[in-house]
């Protein structure tokens, strides 16, 4: 599956991505901006790892962004269990080598209506850390409004940060 954007595409993962991810995702810009589970250092091994549970998705809710056939970042739509089942969570990252080009707010704006008219959604959430007000501006070009902070809700390298709280709505 693919979807096509302006100077990307989002597409599945493929084993032929593991050099460029673990190259790309390597970066303490980058994870010190996402979830603790996200490695950092970002070696081969973790690449290797995350593609091969990646080629197994069904759905597919996790896309390589791909630039000139190269997998520069990802975009995701985490299923969410119980009561939340319909309000999947947005994550993404991108290559720093690609930041201020527009591709990211593109990019959440494809996957979003995937996430409306093909798994069934009614809203898209996303979180950012207080300390990330690029990723906030990213959210709002792409259409999402800012519906709250959950003010000293996480612990990032060390660090107590507020977390903000997007939403884009169905239709």
């Amino acid at each position: 599956m693919e979807l096509q954007g302006q100077g990307f595409k989002l597409r599945n993962w493929k084993l032929e991505d593991i050099e460029s991810l673990q190259k790309h995702a390597d970066n303490p810009n980058i994870s010190c901006f996402l979830w603790d589970r996200f490695p950092n250092p970002y070696t081969k091994d973790d690449a290797i790892k995350w593609t091969a549970l990646m080629l197994k998705q069904n759905p597919l809710v996790n896309f390589a962004i791909d630039i000139n056939g190269e997998a520069v970042g990802a975009i995701s739509l985490e299923p969410r269990p119980d009561v939340y089942a319909k309000a999947p969570l947005l994550g993404y990252w991108l290559s720093e080598s690609f930041w201020g080009r527009g591709i990211m707010p593109r990019a959440i704006k494809l996957v979003t209506n995937y996430a409306f008219t093909s798994l069934g959604a009614i809203r898209v959430q996303a979180i950012v850390f207080g300390n990330n007000p690029q990723s906030m501006r990213v959210l709002e070009k792409a259409g999402f409004t800012k519906e709250g902070v959950l003010r000293n809700n996480v612990i990032k390298n060390g660090v107590v940060l507020d977390e903000h709280v997007y939403g884009m709505l169905k239709g």
